[in-house]
């Protein structure tokens, strides 16, 4: 048995998520921490709410709440749809807890101590009509490096080139769309990440094993241009963080905030002793400082793309930095985006499934299928209503729901409503096992390696070995002339529903416990040994003929659900 920290990027709290916020991060990290627990592991399983910052304010002047209240509130939102999601957190913290804040406020005083932190006065962008400086994320423009028209002041979301805002091509407020800004004095706190380049360099060239797209991403803002930039950790906000060294005052930093990509990252420490003080865990330490055990801890990261430079760049450096025997990430999961039929998820638009009305319309699993045999590992990936509907039709209502309901019916109307004791196995019965050995052998490979499409590829395969068993044996014409043979192979194919269960529960969760309920099995154990998992149904073992696994989507529904999300002008 393995220890297993696992964090999700944390969502940020202004509104409810689409689908491709969902398979970019929370999605398969609950794969895997599902999984790991299921092979018997200890896992720590991590996610938040991102809750600071001018997102977070303008949203809830937009609700008419104040912040506190708004943040609490779509906390708690945010929440109920990541249970209905199945996302199975040990701790769904937030950004604002007192945990954070105290945490936050300690790296930066041993920063500063280690003289990684520098006073900068700087001209920042000042927008006249909103009456307020303007954030980074907050100022629009043309990238200069690419052209995309809506770069942010921080980052290009289309070629993931840093930025300021003194970069952009015509620039404007994100807040009112105003193009009269000027620049005005303040004075900042930097975080000196340019003198921690060559360790970030060296530790990042050691990861031979990370997926190309998270050290592609890493090394550009290492090397391009200037390279790795000192970056600004704090902002002119009412929101968030109080600047303060330590548990000290900052002398002339008053009023002013952590940006809040220095504390969100810092969350996942917090989080966990969030879950400690919520009673439902007793020793953080172990897992986050390397002098108290976490040494012996995986620690894995799962995240889009857009999040790779802060999470291998700036929360390293901000680990590293001080000096202090944090544990650091062994692995990042990174992903590429979901398009919506050929565009992009729009929450002003009302285009794209979001969270919430995915959940209306199907249950989870429908969703999790999909999501994560279709995870955009390699490139960006596209949902559409066709794909999805012949999807959920062909894998789990013709493949294993299809199994499930052939072999529980045929089973009650020739023997009732029990394994049968009658027949043995013979060479075809020898040859599905050994088959299945090797293939669970491949998918536990898989799964190890977190390679998500290839593992629900092999999961889908497990499926329908046992569909191909029964087309070829058919039971129910060998029943006619052998029924003990009939009953051989009958015994087995129903001990194919809990291996199924139990190998699926990773991707699909409520299925599988209705599999296993619906054949009274109490055994979830995993397969190690699968000849012996596949005589877990003792002959006289009873079951009940399940409802349907999975309803097939019909032709209509998908049109209407094609046309209800197209959002405004298709």
């Amino acid at each position: 048995m393995a220890r297993h920290l696992i964090t999700s990027a944390i969502p940020y709290i202004n509104g409810i998520k689409h689908l491709g916020n969902l398979v970019g991060s929370q999605l398969p990290a609950d794969l895997y921490a599902r999984y790991l627990r299921g092979r018997g592991h200890e896992v720590l399983f991590l996610c938040a709410t991102d809750e600071h910052g001018t997102p977070a304010e303008l949203a809830a002047a937009k609700a008419g709440q104040p912040v506190a209240d708004y943040c609490a509130e779509m906390h708690g939102r945010q929440a109920e749809i990541a249970n209905g999601f199945g996302l199975s957190f040990d701790h769904f913290g937030r950004s604002s807890s007192p945990q954070n804040h105290a945490l936050t406020q300690h790296f930066a005083g041993v920063l500063a101590d280690r003289g990684l932190i520098e006073e900068v006065r700087e001209e920042q962008v000042y927008s006249n009509a909103d009456g307020r400086f303007l954030p980074d994320r907050y100022i629009e423009g043309t990238c200069p490096n690419c052209g995309f028209d809506s770069a942010r002041g921080d980052q290009c979301d289309n070629c993931t080139k840093q930025l300021d805002p003194a970069d952009l091509i015509d620039p404007r407020s994100v807040i009112s769309g105003s193009t009269d800004l000027e620049m005005r004095e303040t004075k900042h706190l930097f975080l000196r990440q340019s003198q921690m380049k060559e360790k970030l360099d060296t530790w990042i060239n050691a990861k031979s094993d990370w997926p190309v797209l998270t050290t592609s991403i890493a090394k550009k803002w290492l090397h391009d241009g200037e390279g790795l930039q000192d970056r600004g950790i704090t902002r002119d906000l009412s929101w968030g963080v109080p600047v303060k060294r330590g548990s000290e005052d900052w002398p002339g930093m008053e009023g002013k905030v952590f940006y809040v990509w220095f504390d969100a990252p810092i969350e996942y420490i917090a989080c966990a002793q969030e879950w400690v003080d919520a009673q439902k865990g007793s020793d953080w330490e172990s897992w986050w400082r390397t002098d108290k055990g976490a040494d012996a801890v995986r620690y894995t990261q799962f995240m889009g793309k857009d999040n790779v430079p802060f999470h291998t760049l700036s929360f390293p450096a901000t680990i590293m930095g001080s000096g202090e025997p944090w544990k650091l990430v062994d692995y990042i999961k990174s992903f590429n985006y979901l398009t919506y039929d050929g565009g992009q998820f729009s929450t002003s638009r009302g285009r794209g499934v979001f969270m919430d009305q995915a959940l209306d319309i199907l249950p989870a699993d429908y969703w999790r299928w999909w999501l994560l045999s279709h995870a955009p590992e390699t490139s960006d990936a596209e949902f559409t209503w066709e794909n999805f509907q012949a999807s959920v039709n062909k894998d789990l209502a013709d493949v294993l729901g299809n199994f499930v309901s052939r072999i529980t019916k045929f089973c009650r109307s020739k023997f009732g409503e029990a394994v049968p004791e009658a027949g043995s196995y013979g060479p075809a019965e020898e040859a599905l096992i050994a088959e299945l050995g090797e293939r669970v052998a491949r998918y536990e490979a898989q799964m190890d390696a977190i390679e998500v499409r290839k593992s629900a590829a092999e999961l889908r395969a497990i499926w329908a070995a046992g569909n191909e068993y029964l087309q070829a044996q058919a039971p129910w014409t060998t029943f006619k002339t052998d029924p003990d043979r009939a009953a051989a192979q009958v015994r087995l194919a129903l001990n194919l529903i809990p291996l199924y269960a139990v190998l699926s529960a990773p991707f699909i969760p409520q299925a599988a416990e209705r599999m296993l309920a619906s054949m009274k099995c109490t055994d979830s154990s995993w397969p190690d040994d699968v000849p012996a998992a596949l005589g877990r149904l003792a002959p006289g073992h009873g079951f009940e003929v399940p409802e349907v696994l999975f309803a097939k989507i019909s032709d209509e529904d998908r049109v209407t659900w094609e046309e209800r999300f197209a959002g405004q002008g298709g």
